[in-house]
């Protein structure tokens, strides 16, 4: 036996409650295509709303992740990779705007900018804990040492480019 459709007359909608057969009707054939895009248009951005709310958590369990997982030597060496794109952005922002007459001064300074960001990273890799394994004979004062050599060489080349 067929199910019994318990629907009342009135609580279907006119869409619905409209007969199967083509109607000759012009009006109805835009009602029509105009409730379907309507449709459409918000299952498509019922889906970006989810996947926005998703891409979030997403961004938040990282980040929680982030803080509860990482030394906080290692935010530290994060904050001043931070601070050192920053001062990237903001000197070459100032090139563009002010212009460059001193172009080796700007070089030299991004330039040390620049160094001292991948010289960082360096570090970073270095003497993070989860990274022991590939640094076996590297402790982290020779990451330090090695660390602190490189900058004052950068700095020293950087100093004397600017004349």
């Amino acid at each position: 036996m067929a199910p019994k459709n318990r629907t009342s007359p009135a609580a279907v909608s006119p869409a619905a409650a409209a007969p199967q057969h083509a109607t000759s009707s012009a009006a109805s054939q835009p009602a029509k295509s105009s409730s379907s895009s309507s449709a459409t248009s918000s299952t498509s951005s019922g889906k970006s709303l989810r996947s926005a709310q998703n891409a979030q958590e997403i961004l938040l369990g990282v980040w929680q992740n982030y803080l509860d997982q990482t030394p906080m030597r290692v935010k530290l060496i994060d904050i001043f990779m931070a601070f050192l794109v920053i001062n990237g952005v903001f000197q070459f922002v100032y090139c563009v705007i002010a212009g460059n007459y001193p172009f080796n001064a700007f070089l030299a300074g991004f330039s040390a900018t620049v160094g001292q960001f991948v010289l960082t990273a360096s570090l970073r890799i270095q003497t993070n804990p989860e990274n022991m394994g590939e640094f076996k004979t590297i402790s982290p004062e020779r990451a330090f040492a090695d660390y602190v050599f490189g900058s004052i060489l950068l700095h020293f080349f950087c100093v004397n480019f600017i004349n």
